[in-house]
């Protein structure tokens, strides 16, 4: 019998990133997914901007970058009324722009990182029931020779997907419905006068007002898209009607073909268009439901298996991402057993509603025409698509809002911790971003700013509290005004805030401090001393 901290079902790439999160803080896991190899398809291919924030803390997203290609913006038409066009423009601090990148590439990607931290996937294993006691979770896997294995482990994270049978085994309630339409989808080249970089979605209305529809989502490779379409009616299944059936995902019947894809592009396309080299295609079906609760005990689910939904503007995988990673931290000190007993209920209580805004939202914009169909501000739409606007503001293990000045104009406890640029170090001669700094980072990171570096001794009862608190786990990092660092020999890195972007950014002028937990969010901004806030934080966290 074989004894891990957490096992892993699903090596898609929400059960990569929560693998990978959970090695690079120390824990030991396995990762098992039923299929014997990785399916070499672009099934998910938006990358949000939130997302690579992540990838960059974690040291994956230069290699996300080299494979992705950016999306610029779309072009949309409908009923053959003029092509609109919308740029994918996000303020100068945020990092990164939208990308498309093949799932196949995103998986491989992160497989590559989660072996180098010593963990490989275990192909053709399939999780078949599990149970839980007070200490932890007996799992029964059918291994790829037929044989069975007992597993012990301390949690069980479900990354199962769609038809997850973690959640199944919970008895989790997941409810929703399903679109009554039917799509296709085609990896294929298309020849066309459409810039590169842009999406393209197409909505026609027949006299009954009955809807066709052709979105395309540039791939790396040349003229290479991601089309997804109305199902041709010989394609079309019967789906599964068994009460409480899930239908959802790809099809496993008749595929469509190069003249299926063309006849399409001939109805829907802007202009003259010719497809060619149709690297894979599917039917598939969409539902839309979501868990009661995202876990029971020492079992829990993410992504697909937690919620699923329409996949306008990309929203499912990137969600899932953001799923894994704010349960990963939290895992990870309950496997310490430095965790207070109620740690693991905040991911329940901070991600369910995000889970629950998107698949709204995202129905909505399939039934509205897409997301250019949204009546809210058209930037904060954008940053709300990009998942810049996720945050835990009032949740279970953020600070509550305090005293510190400007906090009403910056980014406050619960908000994402943005970045900047402009750093000035000691030694390098280059600028660094914020980031940069954050890179890495496995815990805690304590970030303070002051005018001047005198008045940082300000915090030092601060400093020896999160220390304290985390056994010297937290980094320290501080950021002051002025052209270069301080001199002198600092207790923990300096840098100089030479383009103002920093107190710009966070809205500081006063000394502030900002507790960023280990998936990005601020735990805690606090004015001078902070001694007792951050006490009060790390008691919500942590074993007394």
């Amino acid at each position: 019998m074989a004894h891990v901290d957490v096992l892993v079902a699903g090596a898609g790439p929400v059960g990569l990133t929560a693998a990978l999160e959970l090695r690079r803080q120390g824990v030991t896991c396995r990762v098992v997914d039923r299929l014997p190899a990785r399916l070499p398809y672009a099934r998910a291919v938006g990358v949000q901007p939130r997302t690579l924030e992540l990838w960059d803390r974690a040291g994956v997203a230069r290699d996300a970058l080299d494979a992705a290609v950016p999306l610029r913006g779309q072009i949309a038409c409908v009923d053959g009324a003029d092509p609109v066009r919308m740029e994918l423009v996000l303020p100068p601090e945020v990092p990164y722009g939208f990308a498309a990148l093949p799932q196949n590439e995103t998986e491989r990607i992160l497989d590559e990182h989660l072996r180098r931290l010593g963990t490989r996937v275990e192909r053709g294993t399939e999780l078949v029931s599990f149970s839980q006691d007070e200490g932890g979770v007996w799992s029964r896997l059918v291994l790829p020779s037929g044989d069975g294995e007992e597993v012990r482990s301390r949690f069980l994270v479900g990354c199962d997907g769609a038809h997850s049978a973690v959640r199944k085994g919970l008895g989790l309630a997941f409810e929703g419905g399903a679109l009554p339409e039917e799509y296709m989808l085609a990896d294929v080249e298309v020849d066309w006068d459409m810039p590169p970089g842009y999406g393209v979605r197409v909505l026609a209305h027949d006299a009954g007002g009955a809807e066709d529809v052709l979105v395309g989502i540039p791939l790396p490779g040349r003229s290479r898209y991601r089309l997804s379409m109305a199902a041709a009616p010989e394609l079309r299944t019967r789906p599964d009607r068994e009460a409480g059936a899930v239908v959802h995902g790809l099809g496993g019947g008749a595929v469509p073909g190069l003249h299926h894809v063309q006849a399409v592009l001939d109805r829907l396309a802007p202009g003259p268009a010719t497809a060619a080299r149709l690297r894979w295609s599917s039917v598939f079906r969409i539902s839309h439901r979501i868990v009661d609760r995202y876990g029971s005990g020492r079992v829990f689910v993410a992504g697909d298996a937690a919620h699923i939904h329409p996949p306008t503007g990309a929203q499912g995988m990137n969600t899932g991402i953001q799923d894994a990673v704010n349960l990963a931290w939290k895992l990870a000190l309950a496997v310490s057993g430095t965790a207070h007993p109620g740690l693991l209920d905040s991911y329940d209580a901070e991600r369910r509603p995000v889970g629950a805004e998107v698949v709204g939202r995202t129905v909505r914009h399939a039934a509205g025409g897409g997301v250019q169909s949204d009546p809210e501000d058209p930037a904060r739409l954008l940053l709300r698509e990009a998942q810049l606007l996720v945050g835990y503001r009032g949740g279970p293990v953020t600070g509550a809002p305090g005293e510190t000045p400007g906090e009403s104009a910056g980014p406050r406890s619960g908000d994402r911790a943005p970045d900047c640029g402009g750093l000035a170090g000691a030694i390098a001669a280059y600028p660094v971003r914020l980031f940069d700094l954050l890179r890495d980072a496995a815990g805690h990171v304590l970030l303070l700013y002051a005018p001047a570096a005198d008045a940082l001794a300000d915090f030092a009862g601060a400093v020896a509290a999160v220390r304290r608190a985390t056994r010297g786990g937290a980094g320290v990092r501080a950021v002051t005004a002025g052209p270069r660092p301080p001199g002198g020999t600092p207790p923990f890195p300096v840098w100089a805030d030479t383009a103002g972007e920093f107190r710009r950014v966070y809205a500081v002028r006063a000394p502030t401090g900002f507790l960023i937990r280990p998936d990005g969010y601020l735990g805690l901004r606090f004015g001078p001393g902070g001694t007792e806030r951050c006490e009060e934080y790390f008691a919500r966290i942590l074993r007394p």
